[in-house]
């Protein structure tokens, strides 16, 4: 399967260029999703491409990361600690998701289907990333 980057539309593309603009005119501060929306004159599906294409790239060229911040909204980010304080707050986001994943679809699948081979290697791979997103989480500076 292409990776996102390699399916990106050219109107996809447009849209991370007119968001890399307004993000960038409005350095250092931040920009709601509604004031991206109104600044880009995109429509709010049309921003989300753009933001989700930006991401990429954003990696492929080594620009600073794009974060969103409930006090701030979506900026670039070159601060390592706030970097850090993102990236672990995303990292309890998605173990949490999993967790509840786990609990409320692939526990009682695994009750029904016991020794299905799917749903056995479900759970052992799931319960890897758990166990790694955990570890993350409880992160102490040191």
């Amino acid at each position: 399967m292409p990776r996102a980057s390699e399916r990106r539309s050219a109107a996809s593309q447009r849209h991370a260029d007119t968001v890399r603009f307004v993000l960038f005119e409005a350095r250092p501060a931040g920009l709601t999703f509604p004031q991206l929306v109104r600044s880009g004159e995109l429509t709010p599906s049309q921003t989300r491409a753009g933001l989700a294409c930006l991401r990429d790239i954003i990696s492929e060229r080594s620009w600073p990361p794009l974060i969103w911040t409930k006090k701030d909204g979506y900026r670039f980010c070159t601060d390592t600690t706030e970097l850090q304080a993102y990236e672990l707050g995303v990292v309890r986001e998605k173990l949490t998701e999993i967790r509840r994943f786990i609990t409320a679809v692939v526990g009682p699948h695994a009750a029904l289907q016991p020794k299905g081979r799917w749903i056995r290697h479900l759970n052992t791979q799931l319960g890897s990333v758990e166990s790694t997103l955990d570890i993350i989480a409880e992160h102490i500076d040191t």
